[in-house]
């Protein structure tokens, strides 16, 4: 078991810091954090794309390569719903990213295509099992978080479909199991009570502290995209200031 997997095996959970390029990942490093991982609507909106694969992968390959030769860090790439319908593709930019250091990736079960839909999971858990098959063939030992997005996208009866996703996801080949937009505290145990999988919750408003988390057997918190949107709008924010005040003031202040 390499160090990526062992943070998911801790008795706290492991604390992601999502980073969008090289300043961010080297203030995560300075703060201590065990680990980061790239958030994917982040880089996509630095870079004037929406999220949804709008920006090609090879520009995710830049980001990536940018940040790894500037951080320590352990990184884990999101790299949404794969780029690809075609698992051999996904796991050709899997070890391309493996290749620059990568450790983890996130891959999701659903796709953008005017909105957001789900995949059916029996169709994506046969597209996570080759996608391993392809990584085991070529010896790239790298942790597969798979994303569901059944709470994300407010599924009816999305723990039922969650735990059932969890359980072919599972025998799939996914090392972790990520639940966006779950905050409930029922639903969170009950997810971590139906998997072995470690449990990957992320930044909402409502989300419970990380102490309650952890009692509850969550292994990994991310914090997605928030954490960039607010720095932008403490940005619109300053430079409103500077305006109103007709002076630099704001800036040191």
């Amino acid at each position: 078991m390499n160090k990526f997997n062992t943070l998911h095996q801790q008795a706290t959970p492991l604390i992601l810091c999502n980073v969008w390029d090289v300043t961010s990942a080297k203030t995560a490093e300075k703060m201590g954090f065990s680990a980061i991982g790239t958030s994917s609507a982040a880089i996509a909106n630095m870079l004037g794309y929406e999220d949804g694969e709008e920006m090609r992968f090879e520009k995710l390959l830049f980001m990536v390569k940018r940040i790894t030769a500037c951080c320590d860090l352990p990184l884990t790439v999101d790299i949404e719903a794969g780029y690809s319908d075609d698992p051999i593709i996904t796991a050709g930019y899997i070890k391309a990213l493996a290749n620059v250091g990568v450790v983890g990736i996130n891959l999701e079960d659903s796709k953008v295509v005017g909105s957001r839909t789900l995949v059916c999971a029996d169709t994506f858990a046969d597209y996570l099992s080759k996608i391993g098959q392809q990584l085991s063939q070529e010896k790239i030992d790298i942790f597969i978080n798979v994303r569901t997005d059944t709470f994300l996208l407010a599924q009816e009866n999305a723990l039922v479909e969650t735990q059932k996703r969890a359980s072919l996801y599972k025998s799939a080949g996914a090392d972790g199991l990520f639940v966006p937009c779950i905050t409930r505290v029922d639903d969170i145990q009950a997810v971590v009570s139906a998997t072995k999988l470690p449990v990957n919750v992320m930044c909402m408003p409502d989300l419970p502290d990380f102490d309650t988390l952890s009692v509850l057997g969550v292994k990994r918190i991310s914090m997605g995209n928030f954490l960039f949107d607010k720095l932008q709008n403490d940005f619109e924010v300053t430079l409103k200031n500077i305006v109103d005040k007709n002076c630099f003031s704001p800036v040191f202040n």
